[in-house]
């Protein structure tokens, strides 16, 4: 179930951009951007980027990770997911080993499904209008995926408001958490084998380390 929902979340994280790719980017940085332009302005710079030299993504990984690097995790409160994620093993996890199973779970999904992104198209995703106040301090951005049966998806990004400005921890795709999905998996695995090998595990698939050329949100 987690690596049908990590396809799904790496697909959906450029989502919005149907219609944010006609729509003018607005000046304010992005502490100072409502969930839902945060959504869309960063689906804007990568379907931007990806339809500018796609051939070039193609034929170099390394570069793709370092764009979803670049524009999409700043956007994500990856520390905050990753100790969700990690559940009660976050409380016994060394500082260490924190923060090597942040950048190896993002990383890890990004270099697994990152290819999802290469040949995005915008057409079947809209962004619903935003119904939150702004003085909430949470936020979900609704939208909806069009499948090809014509069938429509609900797909709900869940927000927090942090010092720098609104950032994404979760995804919600037909009800279902890739948090919470991931944490059940982890938690299987770490009772078996233990917390270090898991993340050497997400490490050698992500390819983090020294050498990788994947960019850490840390």
């Amino acid at each position: 179930m987690s690596r049908i929902i990590a396809a799904m979340l790496v697909s959906f994280l450029a989502i919005g951009a149907s219609q944010a790719a006609d729509a003018p980017a607005p000046a304010a940085n992005a502490s100072t951007l409502t969930p839902q332009e945060l959504v869309e302005n960063s689906a804007k710079k990568m379907l931007a980027e990806l339809d500018a030299n796609r051939a070039m993504y193609k034929a170099d990984p390394k570069k793709l990770d370092a764009l979803v690097g670049n524009v999409l995790l700043p956007n994500f409160d990856t520390d905050y997911a990753a100790r969700l994620v990690l559940g009660q093993y976050w409380k016994t996890a060394t500082e260490e080993q924190r923060k090597r199973f942040v950048d190896a779970f993002y990383h890890s999904l990004l270099r697994n499904y990152g290819a999802a992104l290469i040949d995005y198209t915008g057409d079947r995703f809209v962004v619903l209008p935003y119904k939150g106040d702004a003085s909430d301090t949470t936020a979900t951005v609704r939208t909806e995926v069009k499948k090809g049966t014509g069938e429509k998806v609900p797909v709900n990004f869940s927000l927090r408001k942090t010092p720098e400005g609104w950032k994404a921890w979760d995804v919600v795709i037909e009800g279902i958490s890739y948090v919470k999905s991931f944490r059940t998996d982890f938690a299987s695995e770490i009772q078996q084998k233990g917390l270090d090998d898991v993340i050497t595990r997400l490490e050698k698939e992500g390819k983090v380390g020294p050498n990788s050329a994947a960019v850490s949100s840390h």
